[in-house]
């Protein structure tokens, strides 16, 4: 099975995204699955995550303007992303883990998210 994400693009200051992922695979059992975000030069910063419990978490910069959830029927996740900031601008990857959401052993490709002032 393989992460997929797709949604990326570019999109004005202000504007709105929403990633998807699928997930077939990734959520039987016990699993985390997880936004992160990474700009050229440094280092990869987890976005938002979600678990079994559907326990929900984001980084500090996004709280209030992005949000992450997932459509267990249709085995995928999602990423809202409103009110976005050309600090936004990353390559954004799906994660998934089986056990918790502290390390994350499955990655998708990414997708590109560019936002303009």
């Amino acid at each position: 099975a393989q992460l997929v994400e797709s949604g990326g693009g570019s999109v004005q200051a202000g504007g709105s995204l929403r990633l998807s992922c699928a997930t077939v695979g990734y959520t039987s059992g016990p699993y985390c699955l997880a936004w992160f975000r990474q700009v050229p030069g440094k280092e990869r910063e987890r976005v938002a995550y979600i678990n079994t419990y559907g326990v929900r978490g984001y980084a500090e910069s996004v709280i209030g303007r992005f949000t992450i959830s997932q459509d267990n029927v249709k085995s995928t996740l999602y990423l809202q992303m409103n009110r976005l900031k050309p600090e936004d601008t990353a390559m954004y990857y799906c994660a998934a883990d089986k056990d918790s959401c502290g390390s994350f052993s499955y990655w998708g490709q990414g997708t590109q998210v560019t936002v303009s002032s």
